[in-house]
């Protein structure tokens, strides 16, 4: 199974995603739920990663968590962004930006913030590992904001 979920993965499937999609189908709720629960996850393994000095994977993580609440509104909203996805089993990172603004919109800037400085964490902390620890503890905040904003609305 392992080697199985490696070899999509190089090939760009999320396999996350397409578990999440298909429980989706029967209970969206359970989605959105597993989303919320896998932005908390992830927001706790970059908190880890900066007590540790590790200011590259802790950026990734705080990524991680914009990308799973996007997403979850998204579905909640039924956003036409979401079912693009389910369509074609997978999210891009322009639908991704594209929901954030629309989610935005409707819900508060604190969106629009949080993916905003999550997208500057992936690109410029994780890809280009140019962020320092204080830049990434920054910019850790929006995502944290976002994701306490996020559980008032999600289940």
């Amino acid at each position: 199974m392992e080697e199985l979920i490696k070899k999509a993965e190089e090939k760009g499937i999320n396999v996350e995603d397409l578990i999440i999609f298909a429980l989706s189908k029967e209970d969206p709720q359970q989605g959105i739920k597993l989303r919320l629960t896998l932005a908390e996850k992830y927001m706790a393994e970059a908190e880890e990663y900066l007590k540790k000095g590790d200011a590259i994977q802790a950026s990734e993580k705080a990524y991680k968590v914009a990308e799973e609440i996007v997403k979850a509104l998204a579905e909640k909203l039924n956003l036409s962004e979401y079912q693009q996805a389910v369509k074609e089993d997978r999210w891009y990172t322009h639908t991704l930006v594209s929901a954030s603004i629309k989610l935005s919109l409707k819900l508060g800037d604190w969106v629009k913030t949080g993916w905003n400085s999550a997208y500057t964490l992936h690109v410029w902390g994780f890809h280009e590992a140019k962020l320092d620890l204080d830049s990434v503890k920054n910019l850790l905040q929006d995502v944290r904001k976002m994701l306490e904003e996020s559980k008032k609305i999600l289940p």
